[in-house]
């Protein structure tokens, strides 16, 4: 495996994960969605984290998405990836982290399981749901 360097984003890096973000889209079938724009070395994949705060467990981190180009899966870059959001985590004192994953996507699904993590579907029933566009319009009264 060519050697690998995870680290946090910097800003020169925005075009590269810009690249990234329209490849996962892609991957997702869900291109159309992608409303962000901007370009530029060889970035070959990202994990995009932020901080939540849940109700019983207090401070913690959501990873939104994780991509890795698919010439360079299978070299062990996800994991790495997500040890390094682990990583984070503990180091801002949070006491977990979530993701969530598509039901089609059982690479992702076996990967996550093998690193440790629960299926809160299968665990706790737990099920995702969103609020946009007309929806939210709607129910502000806009």
């Amino acid at each position: 495996m060519a050697s690998v360097l995870i680290r946090e984003a910097k800003e020169g890096d925005c075009g590269n994960i810009l690249r990234l973000i329209r490849e996962l889209a892609e991957y997702e079938k869900l291109s159309d969605q992608v409303k962000i724009s901007e370009e530029g070395p060889c970035v070959v994949g990202y994990g995009l984290y932020y901080f939540i705060y849940s109700t019983w467990k207090g401070r913690n981190i959501y990873l939104e998405d994780i991509y890795v180009k698919p010439e360079y899966r299978g070299q062990g870059i996800g994991s790495k990836i997500i040890k390094k959001v682990a990583e984070v985590a503990l180091d801002k004192g949070r006491s977990q982290f979530r993701l969530a994953v598509l039901d089609w996507n059982k690479g992702a699904m076996d990967l996550y399981k093998a690193l440790g993590a629960q299926d809160l579907t299968e665990a706790e029933g737990w099920h995702c749901f969103r609020f946009e566009g007309e929806a939210m319009r709607e129910l502000a009264g806009k």
